[in-house]
């Protein structure tokens, strides 16, 4: 759900390269940027001339996915039709018996195997000799072998030019560019790019398409200080006016107090960061003392803070809901998600938690809804106390917000909350339902567009 920006999807711009690579014609098409619905989307693919048609899926996007590549099949059977992504992945077995509209799956980091993928189809090869892949063959699931994973991530080819890049904005700065940059993979993190080669990027990126707001897309950039210093360091060399905006661990903000200053210097505006605190928790434990010092710190430097907390637990009650949220108020981040616990169901803890789910529509699997039905509280009670920690939150938090020195920092924030209060999503789960039922204070401010 893009509430406050339009982001661009990286995985694409690499798996563009791959195709071009693979001497096929490469084309980008973002629906969802443009908010396009299946009407849109038909009718591109009636007015389409292309021999493949490739998504990608995590679980809340998973059925849609399906549902689009049986779109393209209904069309032109001839379509060739390859799916990726973490959710095809893991649970190959289940999407291709669910559907026989994907023909190729290809699991695992998708840039090689693609290449190699459509070269075998394009020049008469068999997939089976292809690593990485998982496939019908005459009514069975054929896997082939793993890929390993080598080579520079510096080598992986890229096609900005296939973007529309005025369809990328970051709202909560007006007139904004928003741009991505990977700077590392894996879970382990052990892979990572060199840190010229990254900066370089984003000078191309400023320079060639306009980007002044980088979405540094990796969930821990920072775990190898030196590296990241290094980043930070030729960020500063080369004084761009670009925002970054990022996620990391409370750990290594901890770690980087002496250097916090070169984040913010560097373009950092915006650090969201995971608190590992629950309804059990106490303002003494050390998940918690570990973020309120994380997010002190990023308020010293005047970078935005963003942080999450976990609540609807198997053993959830109003009374440990109540108190997540007193914790939240106590580390008082800029912004805050309170999220409900979301088992995945390729996680190893799927089966430790399944009796407790009680929603298997996967397209719920958003972080947003609820899917696990506490044995003290109902789905609905999850649900509404989620919401009403939102609410009160952002309710408190606006007479601080209001009167804070750093403009660039109030303004920020302002116009994230104006965003979130005017979403007609948001607005439904709050149950507000028309302005007039918005807080009058909320209200009053957005009348007289002090947002």
């Amino acid at each position: 759900m893009d509430i406050i920006g339009r982001w661009l999807p990286l995985a694409f711009v690499y798996l563009g390269g791959s195709a071009r690579l693979a001497g096929l014609d490469a084309r980008i098409y973002d629906a969802r940027a443009k908010d396009h619905g299946y009407p849109e989307i038909e009718q591109k693919f009636r007015q389409s001339h292309a021999s493949y048609i490739a998504s990608t899926a995590i679980t809340s996007s998973i059925n849609h996915a399906v549902k689009i590549l049986e779109l393209a099949k209904s069309i032109n059977p001839q379509f060739v039709t390859i799916l990726g992504g973490v959710h095809p992945t893991l649970c190959y077995e289940e999407v291709l018996n669910s559907t026989s509209a994907v023909d190729y799956i290809v699991r695992g980091e998708g840039e090689v195997t693609l290449k190699e993928l459509l070269q075998a189809l394009e020049n008469g090869g068999d997939p089976d000799d292809v690593p990485g892949l998982a496939f019908r063959r005459n009514g069975d699931i054929v896997k082939t072998a793993n890929r390993n994973v080598a080579g520079s991530l510096d080598d992986l080819p890229t096609a900005w030019d296939l973007l529309d890049w005025q369809d990328y904005k970051y709202f909560v700065i007006p007139g904004s560019r928003l741009g991505a940059v990977s700077t590392s993979r894996a879970y382990d993190h052990q892979r990572f790019r060199d840190p010229r080669k990254v900066v370089d990027e984003i000078v191309h990126l400023h320079e060639t398409y306009g980007v002044d707001v980088i979405l540094i897309t990796d969930e821990y950039p920072t775990s190898d200080r030196e590296r990241w210093e290094a980043v930070l360091d030729l960020m500063l060399n080369r004084n761009l006016p670009v925002c970054l905006l990022m996620q990391t661990c409370t750990a290594d903000i901890i770690r980087d107090r002496d250097i916090i200053w070169k984040y913010r210097k560097a373009g950092v505006v915006h650090i969201y960061v995971a608190i590992e605190a629950t309804g059990r928790d106490t303002l003494e434990g050390s998940g918690v003392a570990e973020g309120k010092l994380a997010l002190d710190i990023l308020r010293e430097h005047g970078i935005i803070s963003e942080a999450s907390f976990i609540v609807g637990g198997p053993e959830e009650t109003k009374t440990g809901v109540e108190h997540t949220f007193r914790l939240a108020q106590y580390c008082n981040p800029d912004n805050v998600q309170f999220l409900p616990l979301t088992p995945w169901p390729h996680d190893d803890a799927y089966d430790d938690i399944r009796q407790y789910v009680s929603v298997h529509d996967y397209s719920k699997y958003n972080l947003i809804d609820p899917i696990i039905e506490p044995k003290n509280m109902s789905l609905l009670q999850v649900d509404s106390a989620i919401m009403n920690c939102h609410r009160r939150f952002y309710m408190g938090k606006l007479s601080e917000v209001i009167t804070m020195k750093d403009s660039f920092k109030r303004d920020y924030l302002l116009r994230a909350m104006k965003l979130m209060m005017v979403n007609p999503f948001i607005l439904k789960k709050l149950g507000m339902g028309t302005l007039g039922r918005i807080p009058a204070k909320i209200g009053e401010m957005m009348r007289k567009d002090m947002f």
